[in-house]
Formats: structure tokens, sequence, C-alpha cells
């Protein structure tokens, strides 16, 4: 090799070299700084943040809130501050306005148990508080807090038109209501950490207007009962409702949010599928079902030594207005030894 290229190969290992150690001090420089940057940033004290989104109406738990970090100049005084507020005293308490989730949690978003305005925080969107009186036997003996689910029964006597037996019935008219709170308190009292259990006089339950309006109407009926619900029974329905298409996911929507639908739909007011028992399920000298109308005209007509067919062909039901007669021919039907009277022209 001669002297030209030798020279020539030196140089450009001299440039490389020098093009490296500019470029490492360039990194290193600016590198620095920001690490600089990062150890002068103030910290501030811990403050409550949301851990999700929080809707009106969410109840405060454990696993949707939590303390932390925040610049100490972006403080504000309704804010919870790590060590002057227990987070334990905030759980069960309901939130008043949307907070989103990495939001500080603030003191006039949350409501207390007894504070004004909580039972209408924690009522769900659409849905209503209707209270009704119960006593130690229709209250399950006072084994009814708030936050249990339970089945309405309504228990009513029919009175015949016949002038027979009245139809004793019960029958199911709502399931898995909410209870939102025993007379005026919508906590469960605690004594030496034992659930003090005492007879309510009046119980207040979340439902839908719809179903408010029965209430309304099944008190001036007969008798309302509660009786409690197992908390597996809930799942279980929710479970066959989705699996039979009743109950419908919204399309596209994310775990979080099949979850949040489904927890509406488990606290849901059922006032379908109802189930009914009268006397005659319970003993043999009782009714089982009222006589039909048609039944009842001929019983009628036979009490009162007149034919059929001057008897209302439709008898009045319980609570209906009184029969009307009217006259038509009639034809004798002799079948071995009974002896009927038929209207001419069929029923």
């Amino acid at each position: 090799m001669d002297k030209k290229k030798l020279m020539l190969l030196l140089g450009a290992m001299v440039v490389a070299i020098g093009t490296a150690m500019a470029a490492r001090s360039l990194f290193v420089g600016a590198s620095a700084p920001q690490a600089d940057a990062a150890q002068q940033v103030p910290k501030g004290p811990k403050v409550l943040v949301a851990q999700r989104a929080l809707p009106v109406g969410t109840i405060v738990t454990a696993d949707s809130v939590s303390y932390q970090q925040w610049p100490k100049e972006m403080i504000q005084d309704a804010y919870y501050i790590d060590g002057e507020s227990d987070i334990n005293k905030l759980l069960g308490t309901v939130v008043r306005y949307p907070v989103t989730a990495g939001q500080p949690v603030t003191q006039g978003a949350l409501v207390k148990p007894g504070d004004r305005g909580f039972l209408a925080a924690a009522l769900g969107p659409g849905m209503r508080a209707v209270t009704i009186p119960v006593s130690q036997k229709t209250g399950v003996a006072g084994f009814i807090f708030p936050g249990d689910h339970v089945d309405l029964v309504l228990t009513q006597n029919v009175k015949s038109t016949d002038g027979g037996d009245t139809l004793r019935a019960s029958e199911t008219i709502l399931r898995n209501v909410r209870v939102l709170a025993t007379d005026q308190s919508t906590e469960t009292e605690t004594e030496n950490g034992k659930t003090v259990v005492k007879t309510a006089r009046t119980v207040t339950l979340e439902v839908t207007p719809k179903i408010a309006e029965k209430i309304a109407v099944a008190e001036t009926i007969g008798t309302l009962s509660l009786s409690l619900r197992s908390l597996a029974d809930s799942q279980a329905e929710l479970d066959r409702a989705v699996a039979s298409g009743n109950v419908k996911l919204p399309a596209g929507a994310t775990k979080q949010d099949e979850e949040k639908f489904l927890a509406q739909a488990l606290n849901r007011p059922l006032d379908s599928s109802t189930t009914v028992v009268t006397g005659g399920d319970v003993s043999r000298f009782q009714r089982r079902a009222m006589p039909s109308r048609e039944q009842a005209a001929r019983q009628m007509a036979s009490a009162m030594g007149t034919s059929f067919a001057n008897a209302v062909t439709s008898a009045p039901r319980s609570g209906g207005p009184a029969p009307v007669f009217r006259s038509g021919p009639v034809v004798r039907v002799t079948r071995g030894k009974v002896t009927t009277e038929e209207p001419v022209g069929g029923r």
C-alpha cells in the first residue's frame, strides 16, 4: 500500500471516531436535563381519585377510589387528602355528580346515608322510590335490610258471585325488588360488631314508574308481604335471561361496559312470570278457582227459581255490577233423569 492511500485511511478513521464522540456527547447532554427536570418536579400530598368512571348513583366501594400523588400547587380545599380523611368512612356513600376516571373526588360529589338527597342519588336512572307498610309478619320479622332484594306477595279474598265460599288467593306480583331503606334508615345498624335486627314499620323499594302504579293499586286490593330472596337467585335468573335472548348485550361493548350493563339488569325489578296459589292448592275443602260466568248464572238462576234464559248469561265478576235479567225462549233438554233448560240460539 502506498503512502497516499495510508494517509486517506487514517484520515477516515479519525473522522469516524470524532463523529462517534460528538454523537455520544450530544445524547448524554440531552438526557441529563430531562433527569434533572424529573427530579425537580415538586411532589404534593396524596388525594382521593376515581379509579374508573363514577356516574351518578354509583355506590363507592374500595376498588372504585384510591389515594394518588398530586401536585401541591393544584390542591384544593374540596379534595380528600390522605391523612386528613378516612377512606373507610367514604365506603357506601353515593356519587351525586359524575366523576371521570383519574379525576379527584370532591367532597360535594359524594352524599352520605342520612344526608339530604341521598335517596334520590341512590336511585338508578329512570327508577322511583315507593314506601309500603309492613309488620313483623309481612316484613320477615325484621330480617330485611337496605340493599336486600325481595319479592312482593299479594294476598286477597275474592267474594263468590254464587253465594259459595270465598276464594282465597295469594300471588307473587313482583320479583327482585331492591330495598332502599327500612323505616327512615338507609344503613344497617350495628352494635358491638353485630347487625341489629328490629322490626320495621315501613320499607322503601326501588321500582320502575309502572311498577309503582301497580303497588299503589295492590295496596287497595289486599295485603302485601315481603319474601326475602337469596343472593344467588338474581344471578341465576339473569343467566337464564341472557341465554334465552330476553336480555341482549349491546353490540360492540367492552368488557367493562358489559359488566356495567349486567349489573344494572341484575338489580332490575321484574313484574312478569308471576305465580299464584289458591285455597284449593292448600286444602281440598277450599275453592281452586272462581266459577265461570256461565256457571255463576246457572247457579243464580237455580237459587232464584227462574230459568237460565231469564238470568244474565254473563254473571258479574267479583266487585262488578249487579246482574241484569232478560227474557227469552228456552228449550228443555232431558238427559236421563236430568232436565236442563237451554236458551234458543245456543251460547
